[in-house]
């Protein structure tokens, strides 16, 4: 069983036992947190969302991305400004799955 949930403005397919990250949510390593935003759970499409349903899941740690370089240089005028960013991430693993009946 898979379901197509929204968090951080992005959509993720999830299944039990994944670990994927995504943008940072509140909270510390083995807090449990619940997304009521299911748009899909396998052939049941939301109308936006799934009536009734939600994905369980647990963090297993707070951690960041990538430094990403923005590096702007404009020619023959002795101009260049540098800056770095790197994301904050949250890593989750999905814990189960609930429709509006059972898991």
């Amino acid at each position: 069983m898979f379901a197509v949930i929204k968090t951080g403005g992005k959509q993720y397919r999830v299944a039990a036992n994944d670990e994927f990250e995504i943008e940072r949510l509140p909270g510390n390593a083995g807090d449990t947190i619940s997304f009521t935003e299911v748009l899909m759970i396998d052939t049941t499409i939301g109308a936006p969302f799934v009536a009734g349903a939600s994905v369980t899941a647990q963090i297993v740690e707070q951690t960041r991305g990538p430094k990403v370089i923005s590096f702007k240089k404009r020619r023959r005028q002795n101009s260049k400004r540098t800056r770095g960013h790197r994301q904050d991430l949250t890593l989750v693993r999905i814990s189960e799955i609930l429709t509006g009946a059972a898991s």
